[in-house]
């Protein structure tokens, strides 16, 4: 469904069935260069199973207007501003990489709006290599080779894939391809930038899950334990043969975690 958000349309997968305000609600939040496309197994069952699903595509992504969000405190605020356009007074946030420090950062800082916080593929700092974030500015291309490549195991390879007919790795280089220009350099700049992890760690008052990736090259499983270390309320689990891309390489392993975390 299409809203308005912060003066700006903005594109909601609700997982196939009509938005109800009145149940209980899960927002998801894509990483860097992606859209809500990541979540269609997670977010078709949670809708058909009784949750008020909100997959976003974040502004400039997909099928949202505007121009990409800066920093990471402006995500959040954003999520805040499209929980309010769509009368959820509280819901639980599910954040993938970038994503991920979004939903932390506005748990932390909005208590009151958020029942839980799921976090995958998450680390602090998020720190970009100097050669990758000068690749994301000036040649896109070259970027999305070295994304990929890091953000898959070698388990992702043919014939390791989870169903007949799907090619993990493609499917990801071209989700990134598809993005407006401009997208990818102003998401990786703000996931650099971001400086408040770890304080705003120690401030989420609802239960967190870390659902990290054994083999995650892009943000390594020991900095999201880091994290969670500071989390009062956390739950770690890392599932083995994944990388980065957790919802394409281990979709089932991710929405059963997901599941009985929304459960407890």
């Amino acid at each position: 469904m299409e809203i308005r958000v912060a003066n700006h349309a903005a594109y909601v997968y609700t997982g196939g069935k009509t938005f109800d305000p009145k149940l209980p609600a899960v927002a998801l939040i894509h990483g860097g260069e992606q859209d809500h496309c990541v979540w269609v197994l997670q977010s078709r069952y949670l809708a058909h199973h009784g949750r008020a699903v909100l997959a976003v595509d974040l502004p400039g992504h997909g099928k949202s207007g505007g121009a990409p969000l800066a920093s990471i405190e402006d995500m959040a605020g954003w999520i805040v501003a499209l929980l309010d356009a769509a009368k959820v007074s509280t819901a639980a946030l599910i954040g993938h990489s970038m994503g991920s420090l979004a939903a932390l950062e506005c748990a932390a800082r909005n208590p009151e709006r958020v029942s839980r916080v799921a976090l995958l593929g998450a680390a602090f700092p998020m720190r970009v290599s100097p050669d990758l974030l000068q690749a994301t500015k000036t040649r896109e291309s070259d970027a999305h080779a070295m994304i990929n490549i890091w953000s898959h195991s070698a388990c992702a390879h043919y014939p390791g894939n989870p169903g007949p007919g799907s090619w993990v790795i493609g499917g990801n280089l071209r989700l990134m391809q598809r993005q407006k220009p401009g997208v990818l350099h102003a998401d990786f700049a703000a996931c650099d930038a971001y400086k408040t992890g770890f304080e705003r760690a120690a401030q989420v008052k609802c239960p967190a899950l870390f659902l990290l990736g054994a083999r995650d090259a892009m943000t390594p499983a020991r900095a999201g334990r880091n994290l969670a270390r500071l989390v009062p309320h956390s739950t770690v689990v890392t599932l083995d043969c994944a990388g980065h891309n957790l919802m394409g390489e281990k979709p089932d392993e991710v929405l059963d975690a997901l599941l009985e975390f929304l459960s407890a």
